[in-house]
């Protein structure tokens, strides 16, 4: 999925990927990755100070995740530069979405937030 940020000028990719090896089915453990690319169309330099995620199961019960960074970083983006990491979640059920955003703080200084847009999670072939 891609999304741009008329906004902020931030463009972010998603791709998600089950892990089936690290899953259990019947322990109601489902295992995915996303892999999140970040690309900086303005200007100017900006950095990602944190992130905020709202995961949502196939019974609509929600977590949020709010913290420092990415993966341990606070990676700052030049202008037509990308940034990109690979992190993971566990669900209960075979099907979720996860959405949120980063903050993030521009090349004077100003702070803003870069809309991460839904996505899904999917066990493949749930869905067609």
């Amino acid at each position: 999925m891609e999304y741009l940020d008329v906004n902020s000028h931030i463009k972010i990719n998603t791709e998600t990927q089950y892990i089936a090896q690290q899953s259990d089915e019947n322990a109601g453990k489902f295992v995915f990755t996303y892999t999140i690319t970040i690309i900086n169309l303005s200007q100017h330099a900006v950095t990602l100070q944190d992130r905020h995620w709202i995961i949502t199961n196939a019974n609509g019960d929600k977590s949020e995740v709010k913290g420092a960074g990415v993966v341990g970083e606070t990676p700052t983006i030049k202008p037509d530069t990308a940034y990109q990491y690979t992190s993971g979640t566990v669900l209960d059920t075979p099907i979720g979405f996860m959405q949120g955003s980063y903050g993030m703080i521009d090349a004077s200084g100003s702070p803003f937030k870069a809309a991460i847009p839904i996505f899904r999670l999917a066990q493949p072939g749930l869905l067609q």
